[in-house]
């Protein structure tokens, strides 16, 4: 199960960030289990976590709550949700019972915090695909591989809740920032876990959302290239920011990425599928 994914938005054509929309609204966030023990292990399991690290920060996240389209435009519905309520719904031992039976896949996860992830598929001039040997001191898969990524951030856009400073609801601007930060987090993802100058990177392309079927986690995908050669990246990961999260990084070229694919998780591995439908596709997105 842990490498088994469900797509659940395909884009292979690629869309910019003129053709991503989004919907931030408080009706994108999770409803609360009406199990009121269930609802109490959340606190239960995220005391227990943060007695075993003091370090652990309980920051904002966004919420997938579906999409509208599929191309030339797309709009992402997105809630609030935070660290805390993912460790302890999607990451809660009893995620399953979190879970309503159902077809559609909002409704199926209307409990869970399912905080949107981001990973780049990113492409170096001479073809390869930079693939990421996580840490073993990360609190999610240590060990695996995976492509660079990680959240888009609420508070980079100011966004703390649904509420602004003067009482009133967040609207259209709230939304063009929070579309935005979809596209500029992941830029920031890669540069830090990487190491390469954001100059170097093209504008990505989101090529579609897979989740993991194990404990529903979303993750957004995008296409970028980079235009340095692979061992100019691989001088720059040594001195990454956030290098600490990862042990290696494997330049790989395409063909050879299927092999690595049974180990990574889920998510990822989803979108390694996204990447080869958008080659199938046959589009030119360099």
């Amino acid at each position: 199960m842990e490498n088994a994914f469900k797509l659940l938005l395909s884009c292979p054509s690629g869309l910019s960030s003129s053709q991503v929309s989004v919907r931030f609204h408080e009706s994108y966030d999770r409803v609360p289990h009406p199990d009121a023990e269930l609802e109490n292990s959340i606190s239960e399991i995220w005391d227990k976590r943060v007695q075993q690290s003091s370090s652990l920060f309980n920051g904002k996240k966004f919420r997938y709550g579906g999409h509208d389209g599929a191309g030339p435009n797309v709009c992402l519905h997105l809630g609030l949700t935070d660290y805390r309520t993912f460790v302890g719904t999607n990451l809660n031992p009893l995620w399953e019972r979190f879970l309503v039976s159902s077809e559609d896949d909002c409704k199926q996860c209307q409990h869970t915090s399912s905080p949107l992830g981001n990973g780049a598929v990113v492409e170096t001039v001479d073809n390869t695909i930079l693939v990421l040997q996580r840490s073993n001191n990360v609190g999610e898969f240590p060990g695996y591989l995976v492509f660079p990524g990680g959240h888009p951030e609420p508070e980079e856009v100011g966004i703390t809740s649904h509420t602004c400073e003067n009482g009133s609801q967040n609207s259209e601007p709230s939304n063009s920032k929070v579309s935005q930060e979809m596209f500029d987090s992941i830029v920031r993802e890669v540069v830090e876990e990487i190491g390469v100058p954001a100059a170097t990177l093209s504008e990505p392309l989101l090529i579609g959302i897979s989740r993991r079927v194990l404990n529903v986690r979303p993750t957004a995908f995008f296409y970028i290239k980079c235009n340095l050669q692979s061992t100019q990246v691989q001088e720059l990961y040594s001195s990454a920011q956030d290098g600490y999260e990862s042990t290696k990084l494997y330049t790989i070229h395409p063909s050879e990425l299927e092999n690595m694919a049974s180990k990574m998780p889920g998510c990822h591995r989803g979108g390694f599928a996204l990447y080869k439908m958008m080659l199938a596709g046959g589009n030119d997105l360099k």
